[in-house]
């Protein structure tokens, strides 16, 4: 029994199922300072949640209860289902159960904290990583010390959301991370996150070797949602986690980290350990690794490729965006406004790839500001070019209210005005985002990012208005960007379709690149592959066929 009892709650109902990774690191530091700790997990139950909850907490009395936002939404500029209301009916069922105070965070939470504490009605929020923060936070509790004593901690006072302190310290979200300790990951005990169950039903495990990211690209929430410098783990520590999870039977690991070649040298020094450990013992779970990994397109070198390949590299997905410079040079920079790659690079990163058999995705991202029909036109000529398993493109980006475009949108719109580009499907109004400095806190500065002023769910996306779609469209808040689909479609040739992820209408078939219950992926994972989804999307013609045949009894059952 450990000081108190700290529960942690996945309200993720997406399929197929993602092992919440943030609640194992969680447990990790939470029981190196005494606390006990217990994981409530809805994934499996998302049809039936709340005989789940209501039973779990009529045996419990937590200190604290903790609960993981992954995503606030799809992040599909077609799609565009939201999560948040769901949240809230999880939020009030735990509230309705247990007195004690509800705190939130995750990745998609820290995208819009301030929002999301008010909008759930929690307790308090934690933007960025957790593991220090909630430590502090549930020793407060237990001593009934003011929360406000915990750096950072967002607490709701009833009719002000505030930020109590200054963050951990002004480096980035780093003293915010256990960078020390390898994360305890559990298969098949009560009450912990089910890692081989994930594996099983999801296709692929997850392992972290830094946090953060330096980089300042213009859509992205992650240097401010995780931290704008590297926090990296050390190498042993991601190490043993890897040979923990294989010894599970979790034989599939992709990287979290937001791209696992920023910070190049760390990364070579992981595979590097990775490479040791398998030669030095001929019975390592490392030899039966699958390595899947996330990638920019710079630095990317041959030793890079071969230490890739040592480990046991089954695929890498890089991610350029895009190949036109024009367009890279305003949102694809460092911090320092300075672009890191080019197509060189990505054309490198394809061929090292393939001579070395390790398969390769290419993401792609379409219709940010100053996308034309000739841009695009340009970009999947050359991206179908190179020598990649698999192209995917999206078209339309998702806005949030701290990535740089997000806050150059609000400026341009400055409270008064909409902004040709600005869409949401469920609209009603024209889209008018005001600047942070003009709105009356950080709650409202968010809020308009997710919901239009009735207080419905109402995701700002943007799509280029130098697209060739009509000015009826263009004016109109909802408008689909129907025009640019068709193009879109139009420029690949029906032999390259095989190998093609491509962005419909409703946002939710087997060709869309997805993940939030696609067809395609709920067949791919009940089939029983396993590994990064993109590495069957040539076969995915044939796995559809094979889910929709009768099921053969065995002999005998």
């Amino acid at each position: 029994m450990g000081k108190a009892l700290v529960t942690l709650v996945n309200p993720n109902k997406v399929h197929p199922p993602i092992a919440p990774y943030a609640l194992d690191i969680l447990s990790t530091s939470l029981e190196a300072d005494g606390f006990s700790v217990e994981v409530l997990d809805l994934t499996f139950d998302r049809d039936d949640w709340r005989p789940l909850v209501r039973a779990y907490f009529a045996t419990r009395r937590p200190l604290l209860v903790g609960i993981t936002i992954r995503n606030t939404d799809t992040v599909y500029a077609q799609q565009q289902r939201g999560f948040v209301d769901e949240h809230r009916e999880i939020v009030d069922e735990i509230r309705a159960a247990t007195a004690a105070p509800v705190v939130g965070g995750g990745v998609g939470f820290s995208s819009l904290p301030f929002a999301l504490v008010d909008h759930l009605d929690l307790d308090f929020g934690i933007k960025g990583p957790g593991e220090v923060p909630l430590v502090l936070l549930a020793n407060a509790v237990l001593r009934g010390d003011p929360p406000d004593r915990v750096p950072g901690l967002i607490i709701n006072e009833g009719g002000a959301v505030r930020q109590a302190r200054p963050d951990l310290d002004d480096a980035g979200r780093v003293g915010q991370v256990n960078r020390g300790a390898a994360y305890t990951r559990t298969s098949g005990q009560p009450w912990r996150v089910d890692n081989l169950r994930y594996y099983q039903r999801g296709g692929l495990g997850v392992v972290l070797t830094k946090n953060g990211c330096p980089f300042a690209c213009s859509y992205c929430v992650e240097p401010d949602a995780k931290g704008n410098r590297f926090a990296r783990r050390e190498v042993g520590a991601v190490v043993d986690e890897m040979e923990a999870l294989l010894r599970q039977g979790v034989l599939d690991l992709h990287t979290a980290d937001s791209e696992f070649n920023l910070n190049i040298a760390h990364s070579k020094a992981v595979l590097r350990e990775v490479v040791r450990r398998r030669r030095a013992d001929p019975g390592s779970p490392l030899r039966d690794m699958r390595l899947w990994v996330y990638i920019q397109p710079a630095p990317f070198d041959e030793e890079f490729a071969d230490l890739l390949l040592a480990a046991g590299c089954a695929g890498i997905n890089v991610a350029p965006d895009h190949v036109r410079d024009e367009l890279l040079d305003v949102w694809k920079v460092t911090r320092g406004g300075a672009r890191y790659h080019t197509w060189a690079d990505l054309e490198r990163v394809c061929a090292l790839g393939a001579e070395r058999g390790i398969a390769t995705m290419v993401e792609v991202l379409l219709g940010m500001p100053g996308e034309t029909a000739e841009t695009m036109a340009d970009c999947v000529r050359r991206t179908l070019a190179l020598d990649a398993t698999v192209v995917g493109y999206t078209l339309g980006i998702r806005i949030f209210p701290y990535a740089p475009l997000g806050m150059q949108l609000a400026e341009q719109c400055g409270g008064l005005r909409t902004v040709p580009g600005l869409q949401s499907n469920t609209a009603l109004d024209p889209i008018v985002l005001t600047p942070l400095a003009a709105c009356p806190d950080r709650v409202s500065y968010e809020r308009q990012f997710l919901f239009d002023a009735r207080g419905r769910f109402r995701p700002v996306c943007y799509f280029s208005p130098e697209l060739p779609e009509d000015d009826a469209t263009l004016r109109a808040p909802a408008g689909r960007w129907r025009n640019s689909l068709r193009l879109l479609r139009s420029l690949v040739p029906p032999d390259e379709h095989h190998r093609v992820m491509l962005p419909t209408e409703p946002g939710l078939t087997e060709e869309d690149n997805n993940y939030a219950d696609n067809p395609f992926l709920l067949h791919l994972t009940a089939l029983e592959y396993r590994g990064a989804y993109w590495s069957h999307w040539r076969d995915r013609d044939r796995i559809m066929r094979e889910a929709a045949a009768p099921t053969v009894p065995v002999s005998g059952t």
